[in-house]
């Protein structure tokens, strides 16, 4: 079942699952989703487990309510495709690699967009930097009503846009623009689910598309390369440098969805026999 805030585009029978990020919402996905479509991929672009709501919301959930929703939305996409390509960003990249350290027999390929297991970008307040010790403070009672507030630039280098999802998100609307902040305790979850993956990124066989603004706010190229050493596929870097950690809406949004499109279309060509007969268009998900 199709979830409010998600959206499904049918197209051929290879599909991509697009998963947001920590306290975001598919609408950062939807520009992606819609270029993907536009190639003949069969689109969904998911909500994970306690997003677009409120706070409260969010804080009933933790890292494995989020991967059991990425989980689940790929059942639903995979029952519908031949091939299922993953891409993500931010955290939805590393939830992207835990489903293909899972289910690696059903993960065909992967779109890492602005991976984040470190928040170490040169716009990253000091508790972001410290996130790593918040596992340990909010398990000692600390902070859990602390809420890391986003700052500028919000990851988007296009005043236009970042005006606009900004003004979304501050004014409210977490259905379209998410939470405009990360709660403590949510962001501990977080260190939980990169620690978890880093540990096991050697179990990653798809192959890897990472793409990366070489000046991301957020996350630092230092996490571009986590990725390169740590999983044991074949990896392809495209290095954005008019963008920021926001790639999937910001300046360069264009050039992903291309690479993006030629890098899942070429994983897909390798394994011809499972290639759709026909123009077979995949059913709406319901």
């Amino acid at each position: 079942m199709i979830k409010p805030a998600e959206f499904y585009l049918s197209g051929g029978r290879a599909g991509v699952l697009l998963i947001h990020g920590l306290t975001g919402t598919p609408t950062e996905m939807r520009f992606v989703g819609n270029g993907l479509n536009r190639a003949g991929f069969s689109v969904l672009g998911m909500q994970l487990a306690g997003h677009c709501g409120d706070e409260a919301d969010l804080l009933a959930t933790g890292w494995r309510d989020w991967t059991a929703s990425v989980s689940a939305a790929a059942d639903r996409l995979r029952a519908q495709v031949d091939h299922l390509f993953v891409a993500g960003l931010s955290m939805g990249a590393v939830l992207a690699l835990k489903l293909a350290i899972d289910r690696p027999h059903d993960v065909d390929g992967l779109g890492l967009y602005g991976t984040t297991f470190f928040h170490d970008g040169w716009a990253t307040p000091a508790i972001g930097r410290l996130a790593f010790l918040l596992p340990l403070i909010t398990s000692l009672g600390f902070g859990r009503d602390r809420v890391s507030e986003e700052v500028e630039p919000y990851g988007i280098k296009d005043e236009r846009i970042r005006n606009r999802i900004v003004g979304a998100m501050l004014s409210g609307d977490s259905h379209a623009a998410g939470l405009a902040g990360f709660p403590w305790p949510s962001l501990a979850q977080f260190q939980r689910l990169s620690l978890h993956v880093r540990n096991r990124l050697g179990r990653v066989r798809a192959p890897c598309l990472v793409a990366h603004s070489s000046h991301d706010d957020v996350a630092s190229l230092r996490n571009v390369r986590v990725v390169e050493r740590g999983v044991n596929a074949p990896v392809e870097t495209l290095l954005l440098d008019n963008s920021y950690h926001m790639v999937t809406v910001d300046q360069e949004r264009g050039k992903l969805i291309e690479r993006s499109a030629a890098f899942f279309r070429h994983v897909a060509e390798q394994n011809p026999a499972e290639l759709p007969r026909g123009a077979a268009v995949a059913t709406a998900i319901d």
